[in-house]
């Protein structure tokens, strides 16, 4: 077992896996950078085929006694390791702002809190999940959660703790086992995840973690023919070939994929409360898939929505996430970078106008300037592709059936945000193709209500009873009410 440490921000964490209730090193390894100032943060284990295939067997060792408790019995290890999160909840900050740049901010007050309720709520909601009957005249039918088995959870850069967590919580509480691939970019708060569950009491084997690059570490884990479930947020090239892996071994795949979400401004909407909406769109570096990056403002407000959201975003402060003033951080990696400007460079060129932004900001070589574009066609990439950076479009529309056809105009159908009037914006909200949708607010969610996507940007619900109804083999138990006596009679 490794003891070795790396030093972030004064936060010791293990850059290694961990894997049957033991940290284990790799020869091999890849290099962590910050986005913040590009310092090298330490030198991560990388997960050969070994290690994959230690982590699947250590789960499914341990599968047999961790799904025979029953979710009273599995509750207060989920609630030591929600509890294990919150003394750790300033490490969590640190280590996330400085190898994910998320806003320290955000962290303190939003996705720490969050961390521990994704565990504890579903715990405690995996109670609910009893034996339901459902009487008919012949029999009685129990419908039962019996747990899946192993699964694999596979998480994203933007938001590594929050998603980890968020699909942890059910998983673990309906009695699985399960491999964490944590993002290769972002690695640091799912390996201290690891000591949290460690010091929980959290069985060897329940809960593992294997880093390393999607395209090796996390393809061998894929497609391993041992797992029940595979579970990831990311790209939908990346989750292309993951259904193909898991269509090999017929594995449910739950992929909760990119946005292109519209934005929706009618005539009758409060402008100012719009714009100051419109400016949240650029925080986290506008790496959020939830966020809506198509504005379609109706024509009338067109100049008036523009002139209040310039005036928010000309307010905006870029510069170190862990800074409590800054409101836009880093981009993720130099590569993600370049892959945004360059989204502009060729908007610009087919014709869209810049209405501000448009290039690196100063503060730094990962810092790009809130961005907003117009003069756009419906078919342009940057209206038919997701960006994933602070950059956003604008396009005008004179009725609401051109704002709909607009808004549902693209592959993608993750989230969206309508304003105006609140019975006018709900009746077009419920008009366009979506998996969720805000009227008047943004960002308003429930652990209990379903979430996912339509179209390129899902498959799946997760949330509530969605949750245990992806990470469960549902089963029916069926009783007859009167003798039942076999026959062979044809008539």
């Amino acid at each position: 077992m490794s003891t070795e440490t790396l030093n972030v921000a004064g936060i010791a964490v293990s850059p290694h896996h961990y894997i049957d209730g033991q940290r284990v090193a790799s020869d091999m390894r890849f290099d962590l950078h910050s986005p913040i100032d590009q310092a090298l943060l330490g030198r991560i284990s990388e997960g050969s085929p070994a290690h994959v295939d230690a982590a699947v067997s250590a789960a499914a060792r341990a599968f047999p006694a961790w799904s025979a408790l029953t979710a009273a019995e599995r509750k207060p290890y989920l609630d030591r390791f929600a509890a294990e999160i919150g003394k750790r909840a300033e490490a969590f900050c640190a280590l996330e702002s400085n190898d994910a740049g998320v806003l320290l901010s955000r962290m303190k007050h939003g996705v720490v809190p969050r961390a521990m309720l994704n565990i504890t709520w579903f715990a405690e909601h995996a109670l609910t999940l009893q034996d339901r009957p459902i009487e008919t005249e012949q029999a009685t039918h129990i419908v039962r959660h019996d747990p899946a088995g192993v699964v694999a959870i596979i998480t994203p850069w933007n938001a590594p703790l929050m998603l980890a967590t968020w699909k942890l919580g059910p998983a673990l509480a309906a009695g699985n086992c399960v491999i964490v691939k944590p993002p290769e970019w972002a690695p640091l708060t799912s390996s201290l995840l690891a000591d949290c569950a460690h010091a929980a009491g959290l069985p060897p084997g329940v809960f593992n973690i294997v880093q390393g690059a999607g395209a090796s570490t996390g393809a061998r884990l894929v497609s391993d023919p041992r797992l029940a479930r595979i579970s990831f947020t990311g790209s939908v090239p990346t989750a292309k070939w993951i259904a193909q892996s898991a269509g090999a071994n017929l594995v449910p795949c739950s992929l909760e994929l990119g946005g292109k979400s519209a934005f929706i401004v009618l005539e009758d909407a409060d402008i100012d409360n719009a714009a100051a909406t419109g400016a949240l769109m650029y925080r986290n570096a506008g790496q959020v898939c939830l966020a809506g990056t198509r504005f379609l403002v109706h024509r009338k407000v067109h100049d008036a929505f523009v002139a209040a959201l310039r005036g928010y975003v000309e307010k905006l402060t870029v510069g170190d996430p862990r800074e409590e003033a800054t409101e836009v951080g880093p981009i993720i990696h130099p590569r993600q970078v370049e892959r945004v400007h360059g989204f502009v460079q060729r908007a610009v060129a087919d014709g869209a106008t810049l209405l501000w932004g448009g290039a690196h900001h100063p503060f730094g070589a990962q810092y790009y300037q809130p961005t907003l574009l117009t003069g756009v066609r419906q078919d342009c990439e940057i209206v038919q592709n997701e960006v994933f950076g602070p950059v956003l479009t604008l396009q005008a529309f004179d009725s609401d059936e051109e704002a709909i056809a607009l808004a549902n105009g693209t592959d993608y159908g993750l989230g969206g945000v309508c304003y105006g009037a609140t019975e006018h914006a709900s009746a077009v909200a419920q008009q366009v193709r979506t998996g969720f949708i805000w009227v008047n607010s943004f960002g308003i969610r429930d652990l209990a209500a379903p979430f996912g996507g339509i179209k390129r940007s899902g498959v799946g619900r997760e949330g509530g009873d969605w949750s245990f109804e992806f990470f469960c083999d549902i089963k029916d138990v069926v009783i007859p009410k009167k003798p039942f006596r076999a026959s062979f009679s044809h008539r």
